[in-house]
């Protein structure tokens, strides 16, 4: 059931944090773009600022689904299909499509998050967490992923900085 209200990315702590009611209940590590932050079309940068979950994807498909063009491909990821394919940018188990809020920053024109296709998406569980290597969205273990798409309701605000957050990234563990 659905009971965040607020996500928070840290690109500096390549952390997601997500509250409820104001209080801090979840901490999941990430990977952000490698290229940096950054809002451009074509500039495989994270977007930051102000967002919204536009669009949820996959609900019901299996743990590790393999999705291309936000459609399950019928695949299930594993070892055997990485060799097969690896040249693929693998989005897996679940897709939060993310919609900029601030005009000219990440909405219309060149910094349009939503037709950047930028999502909160599961990825392989051999691809490092903590270090910043998509090209653009932010990647989650597909467990975690799986986790977090129920707790998130449509239009749930999604928060992008650069900035460290000290105050939430060390203390309770919320996995």
């Amino acid at each position: 059931m659905p009971d965040l209200d607020l996500l928070h990315i840290s690109i500096a702590d390549q952390l997601l944090y997500g509250f409820s009611d104001g209080q801090l209940v979840v901490r999941l590590s990430v990977s952000t773009a490698r290229n940096g932050a950054g809002e451009r079309n074509g500039s495989g940068c994270t977007p930051r600022g102000l967002h919204q979950v536009r669009v949820k994807v996959g609900a019901g498909l299996p743990l590790a689904a393999v999705l291309r063009g936000r459609r399950w491909t019928g695949e299930v990821w594993s070892s055997q299909l990485h060799e097969q394919f690896p040249e693929r940018d693998w989005i897996l188990t679940r897709i939060l499509w993310l919609s900029g809020l601030e005009p000219g920053r990440n909405r219309m024109g060149e910094v349009d998050t939503f037709r950047r296709y930028i999502y909160l998406h599961g990825t392989p569980d051999t691809e490092p967490m903590g270090e910043p290597l998509s090209h653009g969205c932010i990647r989650l273990r597909n467990a975690d992923m799986l986790a977090l798409f129920d707790r998130v309701p449509p239009h749930c605000r999604v928060r992008i900085d650069e900035a460290a957050c000290p105050q939430w990234s060390t203390g309770q563990d919320f996995t």
